[in-house]
């Protein structure tokens, strides 16, 4: 309650999820993301479910006056940052191209924002809670920043992309990031932990998330709101005696 949490990507599925739980339990919420217009939007409709307020904020987390702008921004308006939440990701053209025809360009923009984002965003946020001596930083990582990719899911008849070997680098980055960053601030007053979602139905073919249900014990891929006790704990002092943690919530789906 009372706190100041940084969402980026906050305008996307997973973001505004973290957005609602955590402006539900009485933090001030800022939806970071790269459209001015939504952001303002859903910030409004944050505000309203609890009449707790909340920002929008435009941000190019790949930038490093954008991130330092956003910051200052942040300060002016709430005076502190307690809850640092990486969640943007890049999702370019190719992203879904073989391997073998991944365009250069696009590993190199997606890199740039899931990782050197990443890096800014801990860099410039982390140091002012440093100066706090308190903060919670949580990265978004995924199950296949831990596995490989199994193949045998997309093929799709009705057709499915393949997974992205730069995805799966940039979280595999993202997981390791995060182990440097709690050693680095354990003294500090700074949790760093990472939480590992599995796959969440989007509207992918009955084909795709049949075989992805039959691939996972719990028998189904996940609903957009199954990671909100997950982030909300990872960001309250329910999880003080925790950092340097990857928090898989992923159905088992690694579990085999």
């Amino acid at each position: 309650k009372g706190k100041v949490a940084i969402i980026t990507g906050g305008a996307g599925m997973l973001g505004y999820q973290y957005a609602e739980v955590l402006s539900d339990a009485g933090a001030h919420v800022v939806i970071v993301d790269i459209n001015q217009e939504r952001c303002d939007e859903l910030a409004t409709q944050i505000t309203a479910r609890n009449n707790v307020e909340a920002l929008g904020l435009q941000g190019d987390i790949s930038d490093e006056n954008s991130v330092r702008l956003m910051l200052a921004t942040i300060k002016q308006k709430f005076g502190r940052v307690d809850i640092l939440i990486n969640n943007a990701v890049a999702r370019p053209k190719a992203y879904d191209k073989p391997f073998e025809e991944y365009p250069l360009d696009d590993w190199e923009y997606v890199m740039s924002v899931n990782v050197r984002g990443i890096f800014l965003c801990s860099k410039i946020v982390g140091s002012h809670m440093v100066s706090a001596e308190s903060g919670v930083i949580i990265n978004i990582g995924s199950t296949y920043g831990i596995v490989g990719n199994d193949l045998s899911i997309y093929d799709d008849p009705e057709g499915r992309a393949f997974p992205s070997a730069v995805y799966s680098a940039s979280k595999g980055a993202v997981i390791s990031l995060t182990k440097h960053l709690a050693t680095y601030w354990a003294a500090k007053g700074v949790r760093v932990n990472c939480l590992s979602p599995g796959g969440v139905e989007c509207g992918q073919s009955e084909g795709f998330i049949k075989k992805y249900n039959a691939r996972t014990p719990l028998g189904r891929m996940a609903k957009k709101e199954d990671f909100k006790g997950a982030i909300l704990f990872l960001c309250s002092d329910a999880s003080s005696y925790m950092t340097g943690t990857n928090l898989v919530v992923d159905g088992g789906w690694t579990a085999w």
